[in-house]
């Protein structure tokens, strides 16, 4: 056998396609439960050396094996390029060729000949007219001759795993181009503040990082519930172009993004960013807020505010949301007072007043250009299996004087089809008895 049908026959084996998906489960399996696209010091935290994670899974190897980001290795998108090749390989040597061989036919022109079907009997007193009817009935395609009749239904459950095929090979050129062109971005943006996309998490290599627009939060707010907790929040978005012009704008929360350009933006976190106040009758003035260590206790911010100028003395401001209340401390950790929006209270000598508290939206921002392609896919493969399961049905006659030879074959749904075919001869026997049918296995 020359080389290339030697190498197109292995690209095709069924063995060889499984071996390939159960290499990609187990790949895509450790992706999921391995933390993807985090720092050095989480994985040296969590995968010591020792001991190790089942006796050898260290940082070092997991990151060796780029297991940190999966989906996006060389041998990841080797692996998904050679399932896809073997796909083709196995539609167009196997699927294509069945189709075909499905669509020719010829007629059988001898009653020996239907000895090889797995159905078939011999009808006297009937014709070959009577035939072709009640198969056009029951949504058979006729051909016929004055002695001869092939009728077939059904073809579409031959083109079914074509379809399937090429679902999956949509599905997996989803993957590659995500994984080369897309991109995932986290910005952590103080209400009223514009930027552009900077801090990316992970990108392919073929990701074009956009450039000539931003993004700007025009306002950052927490619903909460009775008891105090969380019930949602909400970034007000406007994209600026080049020339800061809104070009697009949208409230987003969980579950409900902003989609610009093919970039989506998702609502992913918050913080605390800052502190407006006033000092006696001084302008609004703003300070930073820090997130504390609270040893995983809940969530607190915290700043520190000078109440002499000198920088001698000062208070500490702690809060724990966007409520508007903020607790106050002295210089040895005990507490003052605590102070809501718009109240004042006297520090040190002088009147501080709280204007707000300044909220940060978190951003995931993701750029994914095969999710058209996983979609197509998906919609292809739920088409592909339900025509899959249509039965493809052949029915052959022959005419010999008054004898009636009718035989035929399906490719599943063999005991329903001999039912239906039964039911046409009874009805053409016009007898109460049904016809004998001679099953070859």
């Amino acid at each position: 056998m020359p080389t290339p049908r030697r190498f197109l026959a292995l690209l095709a084996d069924l063995r060889l396609a499984i071996l390939l998906l159960l290499a990609i489960a187990i790949a895509s399996i450790a992706g999921t439960v391995i933390e993807q696209g985090q720092s050095l010091s989480y994985y040296q935290a969590h995968y010591p050396e020792k001991p190790a994670l089942f006796g050898f899974l260290s940082w070092r190897l997991l990151l060796a094996l780029g297991l940190d980001r999966v989906y996006r290795t060389p041998w990841y998108l080797a692996l998904l390029v050679l399932f896809g090749a073997s796909l083709t390989a196995c539609t167009f040597s196997r699927q294509v060729s069945a189709l075909t061989a499905a669509q020719r036919w010829q007629y059988y022109q001898k009653p020996q000949q239907f000895a090889k079907l797995s159905l078939s009997t011999t009808l006297a007193n009937v014709t070959l007219a009577e035939l072709a009817t009640a198969l056009r009935q029951r949504g058979y395609r006729v051909w016929q001759t004055d002695s001869q009749l092939y009728a077939r239904k059904g073809l579409v459950g031959r083109i079914g795993p074509i379809v399937v095929h090429a679902s999956m090979i949509l599905i997996l050129l989803g993957g590659i181009l995500g994984a080369l062109t897309g991109f995932m971005a986290q910005e952590l943006i103080p209400s009223g503040d514009t930027v552009q996309l900077q801090h990316l998490v992970q990108a392919g290599p073929l990701a074009r990082i956009p450039q000539d627009w931003s993004v700007k939060v025009n306002r950052f707010w927490i619903d909460y519930t009775a008891a105090g907790d969380i019930d949602q929040f909400y970034s007000d978005l406007s994209v600026l172009d080049a020339a800061g012009q809104e070009v697009k704008r949208g409230t987003i929360h969980v579950n409900r993004p902003l989609r610009y350009r093919g970039v989506t933006f998702y609502q992913a976190d918050w913080s605390i960013a800052a502190l407006r106040f006033r000092l006696n009758q001084s302008p609004v003035l703003q300070l930073p807020m820090a997130p504390l260590d609270t040893a995983g206790k809940g969530r607190l911010w915290g700043t520190w505010l000078p109440t002499k100028p000198d920088l001698s003395e000062g208070v500490s401001l702690i809060a724990r949301d966007l409520q508007g209340t903020v607790l106050i401390y002295g210089p040895k950790g005990e507490f003052l007072t605590s102070l809501r929006t718009g109240m004042a209270t006297q520090l040190n000598g002088v009147t501080l007043t709280l204007v707000e508290l300044v909220g940060s939206t978190g951003l995931q921002i993701k750029a994914d250009p095969g999710i058209p392609l996983f979609y197509a896919g998906f919609a292809l493969l739920i088409a592909g299996v339900i025509m899959s399961y249509v039965s493809h049905s052949q029915v052959w006659g022959l005419q010999e004087q008054t004898f009636l030879y009718v035989g035929g074959r399906t490719n599943r749904a063999q005991l329903a089809f001999e039912q239906e075919l039964l039911a046409i001869l009874e009805a053409l026997s016009g007898s109460a008895q049904r016809p004998a049918l001679n099953a070859t296995p």
